[in-house]
């Protein structure tokens, strides 16, 4: 009796530029001038983001083949960490906020983020300079600083900064569990063998 193969799945880490969509394709019409995934690499067909990144946020996305493993990373409270700009010099006591929780929106009703692991960053992180150029400081002072957290709710980095008066003005992922995007530049994809998070 012939006993089948394990699939062969494939697996990728990509630096998502600004203004790309995590996902493939669609169909809607107010997305057909949209930038999307494909567009940026040969992906084999079946492949997908695990989770996403907005639009306008930048940084490590994970793909892959295996809808299991996917649905695994999104399912599990594993560590993202952001690298986030954010309009304003940034105060101890926001940042003490952002720490413990805070009150965001999310579907209509609000919601108490989880305590976080959040602190400055003592010098401007060494990406490349977006696409679309971040207003100068001619503006006012701006500062940086890492959070991590391990839910993940709709554009929540960016209410939790605003919830506490400093909104977002740049937002990078740098890591998803013991992955970690290092010198990855805009657009960059690597082909991995496995995808270990945990």
């Amino acid at each position: 009796m012939k006993t089948s193969k394990p699939t062969q799945h494939i697996h990728f880490l990509l630096h998502k530029p600004f203004g790309y969509l995590s996902q493939f394709m669609s169909n809607a019409k107010h997305q057909r001038n949209k930038k999307f995934l494909g567009a940026l690499y040969d992906f084999p067909e079946g492949v997908m983001p695990i989770g996403r990144l907005d639009k306008n946020s930048e940084g490590l996305l994970l793909l892959t083949t295996d809808g299991f493993l996917s649905n695994t990373i999104c399912s599990s409270p594993i560590e993202k960490e952001y690298y986030v700009q954010v309009d304003g010099d940034i105060t101890e006591t926001a940042i003490a906020q952002l720490q413990e929780s805070v009150t965001i929106g999310f579907e209509g009703i609000t919601y108490q983020t989880q305590a976080c692991h959040v602190y400055k960053l003592d010098q401007s992180p060494d990406f490349a300079e977006r696409s679309k150029k971040i207003r100068d400081s001619r503006h006012g002072p701006t500062s940086w600083i890492s959070i991590t957290i391990n839910e993940g709710k709709f554009r929540q980095v960016r209410k939790m900064t605003s919830a506490v008066g400093f909104p977002t003005l740049r937002l990078v992922r740098v890591r998803v569990g013991r992955i970690y995007l290092n010198k990855m530049q805009p657009g960059e994809v690597i082909k991995v063998d496995e995808l270990i998070v945990d």
